[in-house]
């Protein structure tokens, strides 16, 4: 079971193409400026099964990616992680944000590891209001990157992606 704050169909802000967008409910960083400062409380939003949120999103034919967003997923790791391996057996392109960075999560609890394991793209960092810039696509601030998850835990390390359809070359 997740506690989310809320879902929203048919996105186009949270990465490329039309994507279901999860918001997890509670988050540890409350980073000042915040754009869902009611997603912070970990008693509010609603419990649901992992399984019926993947039968709502399968009911969706032009969805091809969710993202996971929040509140903080990796707060959650164990319940996303199940949702985001369902998501992946069903052919999605799984991304998640999360205010950790991509280090820290290589260093975080097994869960955190299991989500990560299971995710094609992470947008890393906790949102810094005075790098606030609307010139960067699918990030809040300057300081965050587009990691590509599977090329990164390959390597040992963090690896931007720099071109293609996460950094707006397709729009």
């Amino acid at each position: 079971m997740l506690r989310l704050a809320g879902i929203v169909n048919d996105s186009i802000v949270d990465g490329p193409g039309i994507r279901i967008t999860i918001f997890g409910q509670g988050c540890p960083h409350h980073c000042h400026g915040c754009q869902n400062p009611e997603t912070w409380n970990d008693a509010g939003g609603n419990l649901v099964d992992e399984k019926d949120i993947v039968q709502m999103i399968q009911t969706n034919p032009l969805a091809k990616g969710v993202t996971f967003s929040g509140g903080e997923p990796f707060a959650q790791a164990e319940g996303f992680g199940v949702l985001a391996g369902l998501l992946k057996n069903k052919g999605y392109e799984v991304a998640s944000y999360s205010g950790y960075t991509f280090e820290e999560l290589l260093n975080g609890t097994e869960e955190q590891k299991g989500l990560l394991r299971k995710i094609d793209v992470l947008i890393d960092g906790r949102y810094e209001e005075d790098k606030r810039s609307l010139n960067i696509i699918y990030r809040g601030s300057t300081n965050q990157r587009i990691i590509d998850v599977p090329k990164s835990l390959a390597q040992g390390k963090a690896v931007e992606i720099t071109g293609g359809r996460w950094a707006g070359e397709y729009l």
